[in-house]
């Protein structure tokens, strides 16, 4: 069944469930907790990154982390080396993750800190303006983050050229450039028009009754185009229906979509 495709019927869905009390559960919730934009940045980039298998199993993965970096996730990455990571966090799996994997990722943001002061700069090392759209500066801060990996290689930073949707790398930007009851924000330079939306199994169901692709695998075209769909009724912020929609495959409590 498709549903009539319509900015009305979005924007009334995104006013009654773009809610900070429908976020749970979902890994954003561990953003809340950091107001200081550099302490957040670090967390938003290890909760999107272990965002992939239950869900309950990402908040305990991410809680586990995190709770080894506390009260200053920024303090702990600057004050630690490769090796003190990879002693932390050697007992850590959550699924394909290893403790060397986390070790890796954080001494990948150790080294974008040291180059550049934030994630944030480093991102936009990789930014221009003529830019159509995230994927080039994903590019290059990626391949800068993976520098500590084997062989530059890890499935916890997937690489746009792989043709990957790179699902939880959209989400951790949607979560820095946007800023709504939601999305705490904070990254203030690069336009939320140029992001792309965080294409998963929810999204893409959604999608499809949506008729806003015709596409079947769930890959970085169909996040373009989905995205492109989206932009033509939001060209500034073509993601904010992103959490609202989406809340209708991850919650028990939401209903049917098709009534809302």
């Amino acid at each position: 069944m498709k549903i009539e495709f319509d900015r009305g019927r979005l924007e009334r869905i995104y006013e009654k469930y773009n809610r900070r009390y429908l976020v749970h559960p979902d890994p954003l919730e561990f953003l809340y907790d950091y107001p200081r934009l550099e302490d957040r940045e670090i967390v938003a980039l290890i909760a999107s990154s272990l965002a992939y298998g239950r869900v309950a199993q990402i908040l305990k993965s991410v809680k586990s982390v995190l709770d080894e970096m506390r009260p200053n996730p920024l303090d702990f990455i600057k004050e630690n080396s490769k090796e003190d990571f990879q002693r932390i966090f050697k007992g850590f799996k959550h699924r394909f993750t290893t403790g060397e994997d986390i070790a890796c990722l954080m001494a990948g943001v150790q080294g974008a800190l040291e180059s550049f002061g934030s994630l944030e700069n480093c991102f936009k090392h990789f930014y221009r303006e003529h830019h159509e759209d995230v994927v080039p500066s994903i590019c290059g801060f990626v391949d800068f983050l993976r520098s500590d990996f084997e062989k530059g290689q890890t499935y916890l930073l997937p690489h746009p050229e792989k043709g990957s949707a790179c699902k939880r790398l959209m989400l951790f930007l949607r979560w820095m450039i946007r800023r709504d009851e939601v999305d705490p924000g904070g990254w203030s330079d690069v336009p939320a028009s140029l992001l792309i939306v965080p294409l998963d199994t929810h999204m893409h169901k959604i999608s499809l009754k949506f008729a806003l692709t015709k596409r079947k695998q769930a890959d970085l075209k169909t996040a373009i185009e989905i995205t492109d769909a989206f932009r033509r009724i939001a060209p500034d912020d073509p993601v904010k229906y992103d959490f609202s929609l989406t809340r209708f495959g991850i919650r028990d409590d939401m209903g049917d979509i098709e009534r809302a």
